[in-house]
């Protein structure tokens, strides 16, 4: 499978794509003032305990305060494990603490804190707390993961400090390779620990790597052909951290030296676009609809002008058959993570439905977001959750439409006209005016010269005073003003 990854930097921004067959399949977007959090590691000082919602409210040096849940402190889970302690028990106001953040601040939200740490590298992920070896759920092969974990074991000293968790891209490693990752993560925590012990809080202890070095380490495999980048000092420092850390990615760096910007090249502004639109067409004619809200995304399957087969029952399965495809694709370019409802067309046959959510299990399986899909309800919607870590791609670089207020739609202009009317009879009963004048947009004012001309009247002779209208080309349709004369 021809597998491309394209690298965009701008003093402002780092873009990166994944391209499968020419297709885009991943978007990522790291601003420079406002990269995620995700991964660092804080000395924290604890400035609330709040034993109602046993969580507590921690200082790591960002806007706002972060979150920690009892569920997320690890010495709650294994030293107390049988019998757990409230939190009130386990943290007091002042008390300094190391913290990692696993998931990002999403709108007024803070970042989501746990007490166990971990530092990933390329083929393991270290956990100092602990002296488990786990391996990734992507290797399913039982004698395979019995052998990785007899490897790395071999490898580990008498005594470990701590336990890893075999990633996996370390399916092809050699032990020179493995060793390499153990004591770079090793050397890494002591570093980090050094640090703990000489600052005081709040302090950042260890923060992850930046897009293109977090590319190379986490996206990039056996199956990437090439690594297109735009910039050169980007290149540069993608080419040192891979000769250090990713031997295996350093020739399959490449230099972009086309006339074109290199997204619009190779079609990525596009789908960039495509995937902050509320609407995706299929190739068959269907379409789907995309709602994001602060719980859960909806996504809703429609058939549009699409008619083929013999019944109708056919083009509905062919239709649920590509938006299955569809829809996975879109939640990896989106990032849409939480609660996630999906509205397939109505099937009335069971094995149709079966085939439709395989189709979407299969499609699913390139996602490397962990996800749980519970199958189709009583209503015949699909449930599903994708974890969220970091804010979607239009929480990225969308703000609400200050026009409708994030509404998605605008109240007509004759609507806002029986609004006016309203709030003058409300003012003519407290104010002695001479005459009242509406200050609106062109289409409101428009409409009361037409449609509503005899509301306008009728209204005037009703206060008994005269409405004089007035444009004003600056207001949105739903902006208005009365002024009193």
């Amino acid at each position: 499978m021809s597998r491309e990854i394209l690298v965009n930097v701008t003093p402002q921004e780092t873009r990166v794509a994944v391209l499968e067959q020419g297709i885009v399949e991943e978007l990522h977007v790291e601003r420079t003032h406002t990269h995620g959090f995700v991964g660092n590691i804080y000395l924290g000082k604890v400035v609330r305990v709040l034993p109602g919602m046993q969580s507590a409210f921690v200082d790591i040096g960002l806007e706002r305060a972060a979150f920690l849940h009892v569920a997320d402190i690890y010495e709650n889970r294994v030293k107390y494990e049988e019998d757990p302690r409230p939190i009130e028990r386990l943290l007091r106001e002042g008390q300094t603490l190391m913290v990692q953040v696993i998931k990002d601040p999403i709108g007024a939200k803070g970042a989501r804190l746990s007490t166990q740490a971990s530092v990933a590298g390329r083929l393991l992920v270290f956990l100092p707390q602990d002296a488990h070896i786990g391996i990734s759920q992507r290797i399913e092969d039982e004698g395979e993961r019995e052998t990785l974990r007899e490897r790395l074991q071999a490898l580990l000293p008498e005594v470990p400090q701590g336990g890893f968790i075999i990633r996996t891209m370390a399916e092809m490693a050699t032990e020179h390779e493995l060793k390499t990752d153990i004591e770079y993560l090793t050397r890494l925590w002591e570093d980090v620990s050094q640090r703990s012990r000489e600052l005081s809080a709040p302090a950042l202890l260890y923060q992850d790597l930046l897009l293109p070095q977090r590319m190379l380490r986490d996206i990039a495999s056996e199956d990437t052909t090439t690594i297109y980048v735009d910039d050169s000092s980007a290149l540069a420092a993608m080419q040192a951290f891979s000769q250090k850390y990713t031997t295996g990615m350093t020739e399959k760096l490449s230099p972009y030296i086309g006339e074109r910007a290199l997204f619009d090249r190779y079609g990525v502004e596009e789908e960039l676009n495509k995937a902050l639109s509320r609407r995706v067409d299929l190739k068959s004619g269907g379409y789907l609809i995309f709602d994001q809200t602060e719980a859960l995304s909806s996504i809703d399957v429609n058939t549009g002008a699409f008619v083929d087969g013999r019944n109708f029952e056919d083009t509905v399965f062919k239709t649920n058959l590509e938006a299955a495809h569809a829809i996975a694709r879109q939640l990896r370019l989106r990032n849409l993570g939480g609660i996630i409802i999906i509205d397939f067309i109505d099937m009335e046959r069971a094995e149709h439905r079966d085939a439709v959510l395989e189709e979407l299990n299969r499609a699913l399986e390139k996602d490397r977001t962990r996800l749980s899909v519970n199958g189709f309800t009583r209503l015949g919607l699909i449930e599903m959750t994708r974890k969220r870590t970091r804010e979607s791609l239009a929480q990225m670089l969308c703000e609400p439409c200050p026009t409708c207020l994030g509404r998605g739609q605008m109240k007509t202009a004759q609507t806002v006209c029986h609004e006016i009317l309203r709030e003058i009879q409300r003012e003519a009963r407290q104010y002695g005016a001479r005459e009242f004048r509406i200050l609106a947009s062109q289409a409101v004012i428009d409409c009361f010269l037409d449609e509503e001309s005899q509301s306008l009247v009728w209204f005037a002779d009703l206060i008994g005073k005269p409405i004089s209208l007035q444009v004003e080309t600056l207001y949105t349709q739903e902006q208005y003003d009365i002024v009193i004369v």
